[in-house]
């Protein structure tokens, strides 16, 4: 299979989700492509200092900075995706900052209408850590805050909100090198773009931002022939993951969790009251983020949770 090289430069970015996007590069399945990406806001060089303005890719920016859109041929609507993170290597530096927004959230939490306040962090790639400028130092476990595909409809789409067609702005944190994400394929060609790197990131994304930061990716694309769902899912090191996505936290939720149910089924032979009976003791939900306009919410099943005796 081949190996394709796709590096970043004003002809294959995107800030935007459009099916009449033309692709930047296409593959076959099965192919690796090593994607460089810029952090989520397209800066072109570091900070030097906290909030300094520094050069953006888009001038005119109007969502995430994403590399893309990647052409896997022979993908149509109604195939599986499946996106093979292999290696995930951030930048030497990254972001994090909290309390731009003024909303009721913010104010609830009493940091609206002050100043942003901003982590500026040095990435150690070989240790493996992260240390900002109060001399905090916390561990480093990256992954891609954005993997999707346009909407079927025409038009331009924002790449805030994460969709249960195509994905997007999932920001799972989960999602780390050995994983693989399966997605739904929504148009021709699949149009696949990422970026929104995360050097490191809670569940929930609490402050509206991760460690953001440069990444180069090495992806195997593929499209799956007998996918055990039909949703959105992953396979993770440890686990396997099922996600819902909903401005309604309960329907998030019950989105989540309904596909694992599934999932518990197909692997158990259970019946569906049976597989929630059992996800009560072995599946832990969790809130993916809460930054993104849409509720985020992940099911988790750990690889050792069940132990089925012949």
């Amino acid at each position: 299979m081949a190996i394709h090289q796709l590096e970043v430069r004003p002809g294959t970015v995107t800030q935007i989700f459009s099916r009449d996007t033309p692709a930047v590069l296409a593959v076959d399945p099965g192919d690796t492509v090593v994607v460089q990406s810029l952090d989520a806001s397209g800066h072109l060089e570091p900070q030097s200092f906290p909030g300094e303005v520094r050069p953006l890719m888009f001038t005119d920016r109007r969502g995430h900075c994403l590399t893309g859109p990647i052409e896997v041929r022979g993908a149509q609507p109604g195939d599986m995706l499946s996106v093979s993170f292999e290696a995930l290597t951030p930048g030497d530096w990254g972001f994090t900052v909290a309390g731009r927004r003024d909303d009721a959230f913010t104010r609830s939490l009493g940091v609206a209408g002050g100043e942003p306040g901003w982590l500026l962090w040095e990435l150690d790639r070989e240790r493996r850590t992260g240390t900002n400028q109060f001399g905090h130092t916390v561990q480093l476990r990256p992954f891609l805050g954005v993997v999707g595909m346009p909407q079927p409809e025409a038009g331009e789409f924002s790449t805030t909100p994460p969709r249960a067609a195509g994905g997007g702005n999932i920001d799972c944190r989960e999602l780390v090198a050995g994983s693989t994400l399966f997605l739904p394929v929504t148009v021709p060609g699949a149009l696949l773009s990422v970026g929104d790197g995360h050097a490191a990131q809670g569940d929930g994304e609490v402050g509206g931002t991760a460690i953001e930061c440069p990444m180069t990716s090495r992806l195997v694309l593929g499209l799956e022939p007998d996918p055990p769902l039909q949703a959105i899912h992953a396979v993770t090191p440890g686990a396997r993951i099922t996600f819902g996505f909903n401005a309604d936290l309960n329907a998030a939720t019950a989105e989540a969790l309904g596909a694992m149910l599934t999932w518990l089924q197909a692997l158990l032979g259970l019946s569906r009251t049976h597989a929630l009976a059992l996800a009560s003791s072995v599946v832990d939900l969790r809130i993916t983020q809460i930054a993104n306009e849409t509720w985020g919410v992940h099911a988790v099943l750990a690889d050792d949770a069940v132990v089925r005796n012949s």
